[in-house]
């Protein structure tokens, strides 16, 4: 009796786990022949799942990160797992303004259509600081992502409809923005909240400006995955986390699901600037739809790239 108890305890928690971690799929069949996409962070996680779903349906996939080798290798796995040969890798350091410059010049030299952007790749909450004295999660994750769509819009404009989709999380709710130290690099957790905040404000104040000029842009939460961001801390951190991770969070695939619905289906354009998980618009909290405050980011980060 004993051992029927313990089988069905457990059968019950492996259907919990199961149903907190149930995900919808994008089931728009759209093709993606003849355009041309770009993903931050494509190496690995839900940048090189989002690339092998969007090679799938016949799109130039080009990888922009920072370690060749593994950009390589990623490649490879991208192209033999969607069988498309039209796959490559440009390199970038989104913890570098120059290095981003330099990236968006010789992309636009060399590509003649961009038409959908997807800011991925992120630092999760470190304590360290970019190579321009910016600390790592906000200069990274809002700042570098920043600079790069600014630079690439008159791609993006020229390839209309085009999209930019840039990946953020729901753990925004948990701060919010000092402009008095929009540099703030103390508690590691709210360093990283506020720059998934600024991606939110980011996607909102680009909405905005691009509207009626055929560029949209969402802000996309793809649930919390099962990636490999545990690789910036500790041996017994990673322990820890990886059976956290098994337990309750999503695979990429599936997280990479929503990125895919926004890229490719028609159902999100009346949602412009909107905030998006599980395939499905998603309600924000009131501070986090502040359009005065979207627009007061936006001109502080251009002032902190220098594009003002």
């Amino acid at each position: 009796m004993y051992l029927l108890y313990t089988i069905l305890s457990a059968l019950l928690c492996f259907l919990i786990l199961k149903w907190l971690k149930r995900r919808r799929y994008c089931m728009d069949v759209k093709r993606l022949d003849g355009k041309t996409v770009l993903i931050t962070g494509g190496n690995s996680g839900i940048g090189k799942e989002t690339a092998v779903l969007l090679a799938l349906r016949g799109a130039r996939v080009i990888i922009a990160c920072r370690d060749e080798e593994k950009a390589r290798k990623a490649v490879r796995e991208i192209k033999a797992r969607s069988h498309n040969m039209n796959v490559l890798y440009m390199e970038v350091d989104l913890a570098n303004m120059r290095s981003i410059r330099e990236f968006s010049k010789t992309f636009l030299q060399k590509e003649k259509r961009l038409d959908i952007l997807i800011n991925n790749a992120g630092m999760p909450s470190v304590l360290d600081w970019t190579d321009d004295d910016f600390s790592m999660c906000f200069g990274v994750n809002h700042l570098g992502h920043f600079l790069l769509t600014n630079l690439l819009l008159p791609r993006l404009k020229e390839s209309s409809p085009s999209r930019v989709i840039t990946l953020t999380c729901s753990s925004y709710k948990y701060q919010k923005l000092d402009f008095q130290d929009l540099n703030y690099n103390l508690f590691p957790f709210f360093t990283y909240c506020r720059s998934k905040l600024a991606n939110i404000y980011f996607t909102q104040e680009l909405a905005h400006m691009m509207e009626g000029k055929g560029v949209t842009a969402y802000a996309v939460h793809p649930g919390y995955v099962q990636s490999n961001w545990t690789c910036h801390y500790s041996v017994l951190f990673r322990i820890l986390v990886q059976v956290v991770m098994f337990m309750f969070f999503v695979s990429c695939e599936a997280g990479a699901q929503t990125v895919v619905y926004c890229a490719v289906s028609d159902e999100v354009l009346p949602h412009n600037g909107g905030y998006f998980t599980d395939c499905r618009p998603a309600h924000l909290r009131a501070f986090a739809r502040d359009s005065g405050v979207a627009k007061k980011l936006w001109e502080a980060s251009e002032r902190l790239v220098k594009l003002a």
